[in-house]
């Protein structure tokens, strides 16, 4: 059986938009991913560890922890071996506590593919392939998150670009969610249950091009 992780945030945890209630498994995008995959008569395990509010490189200043490079090397290391590692992260870069544009979110995530790359996993254990995910356009915040997320559409523009600039650069593969679905019309962040849905099965079908399983 190969295992995956999942490197996430909030939109991949499956908050509920403008609530602080959580989808459960089969319904979130990587519970759909496993499924789907499972269905296909591929032996997967999905491993998720997402939490709310992780940047990619920065502290939030109120929560510990939200830092996406601390302790993603001890991550790899626990869950190895690893067929691949989606890394899902970005949005919480533009929230206003950080000046923040679409390069510097990008240049993050390539700190975090150095970070997968040499983490100190066992002696033979593959280092896994890297799929980045750039998550769906920021569009116009509301409700109970507004206020952290104010000018998040202005700042986050372009950031599909620079990933994929980073995923060559780095013989990453590569998916740009905006393809398949939008932001929540509840928040203009987070994904609705039918967003999951179309997400979770179309990185099945990306990931099943680029890798054996």
């Amino acid at each position: 059986m190969e295992q995956i992780l999942i490197y996430s945030d909030s939109l991949s945890w499956g908050i509920i938009p403008n609530t602080r209630h959580r989808l459960p498994f089969h319904e979130r995008w990587p519970g759909v991913f496993e499924a789907s995959l499972n269905a296909a008569g591929k032996a997967v395990r999905v491993i998720e560890n997402c939490l709310n509010g992780r940047r990619t490189v920065w502290d939030d200043p109120f929560k510990q922890g939200r830092d996406g490079s601390s302790g993603l090397a001890q991550v790899i290391e626990m869950h190895s071996p690893l067929k691949l590692v989606i890394l899902m992260l970005g949005v919480n870069d533009f929230q206003c506590t950080h000046d923040n544009n679409a390069w510097l979110s990008a240049q993050g995530t390539a700190t975090l593919i150095q970070t997968i790359r040499q983490s100190p996993i066992e002696p033979g254990m593959p280092v896994p392939a890297i799929m980045i995910v750039s998550p769906p356009v920021i569009s116009n915040p509301r409700g109970s998150i507004a206020s952290k997320f104010i000018g998040a559409e202005k700042r986050c523009v372009g950031l599909a670009v620079e990933l994929e600039k980073i995923a060559k650069e780095c013989s990453a593969l590569f998916f740009d969610a905006e393809r398949v679905t939008q932001a929540s019309k509840v928040d203009g962040i987070h994904l609705d249950v039918e967003q999951h849905k179309a997400l979770g099965d179309a990185i099945v079908t990306a990931v099943l091009k680029k890798l054996e399983l």
